[in-house]
């Protein structure tokens, strides 16, 4: 439902927020979750990536009953619909979240256009010494630890396919273009979700400290949640087309109002969804 919708949302009172839910009789699933959650689950266990995911990620969903969409529309409603404008070229967006790790957006931006401005295509920049790379992107931070991750990631899709692109993850399903990025050395869950979602557009939810702090205090994720189990079950019951819009509002509502300390929970828009916020209003 859009933010403009003329619907207004109604939070869910069937269940209260506490209650103890039966293990025989599990609260209904949406279809979307539900299907959602089987290819995940058979995801999970072909790969046998990580077995306790598998085995908890159904429960996780199905004894999760808040109304997401609602909380993504209150959101919408407060902060606005984003629109995805940043779409790019997969490895450009790859090469600028690397730059982006531990700077300001203005910093990375500006080193990103240097490091365009003094190598024009990727082959140039695999080309060059890493302490050349280093020393142009050196205004960023980090700069030779990130050299290095540029030039052995540039490195190993040349080796592999032959070309610096990789426009081909925008034909591949969410999880596999996931499980390829997630192969090179330097190369993190938060990072690779970024690129997906950003440059391809893929129902991929990437999850940060702060991002972190608002699932757990809402209650969609538990308070003890690996970074894996968490993405498992944020792609789960998101629905499909709201994840940039989920993503970018969840981290203005974390600047304005869903702060780390003395959080304005009298002002949240989604206060009623939230555990943390029903406990204090």
């Amino acid at each position: 439902m859009s933010a403009s919708s003329p619907r207004k949302a109604k939070p869910h009172k069937t269940v209260q927020a506490h209650a103890p839910v039966s293990t025989n009789a599990p609260a209904e699933v949406p279809q979307h979750v539900q299907a959602k959650v089987s290819s995940n689950v058979q995801a999970e266990i072909s790969s046998n990536a990580l077995p306790e995911i598998s085995a908890t990620l159904q429960a996780d969903v199905s004894l999760n009953e808040k109304p997401v969409r609602y909380i993504i529309q209150n959101l919408e409603r407060t902060y606005g619909v984003p629109e995805n404008r940043r779409a790019a070229d997969p490895l450009d967006m790859l090469i600028g979240i690397i730059l982006s790790q531990a700077t300001s957006d203005v910093n990375s931006h500006r080193t990103f256009a240097a490091l365009k401005k003094r190598f024009p295509t990727w082959d140039a920049a695999l080309r060059a010494r890493t302490a050349t790379i280093a020393d142009t992107i050196r205004s960023g931070g980090l700069a030779n630890q990130k050299a290095e991750v540029i030039k052995s990631v540039l490195r190993q899709i040349k080796d592999e396919h032959g070309t610096l692109d990789l426009n081909f993850l925008h034909d591949l399903a969410p999880e596999a273009a996931v499980d390829y990025l997630s192969q090179f050395r330097g190369i993190g869950p938060k990072t690779v979700a970024c690129t997906l979602l950003f440059a391809c557009r893929k129902d991929v939810f990437p999850l940060d400290t702060h991002i972190f702090r608002i699932l757990r205090r809402v209650g969609l994720i538990p308070q003890k949640c690996t970074d894996k189990r968490a993405r498992a079950i944020m792609d789960a019951v998101v629905p499909s087309g709201k994840f940039y819009s989920f993503h970018v509002n969840l981290i203005r509502h974390g600047r304005a109002l869903c702060r780390p300390r003395e959080p304005l929970c009298e002002r949240c828009p989604i206060a009623e969804y939230c555990d943390y916020g029903r406990s204090l209003i």
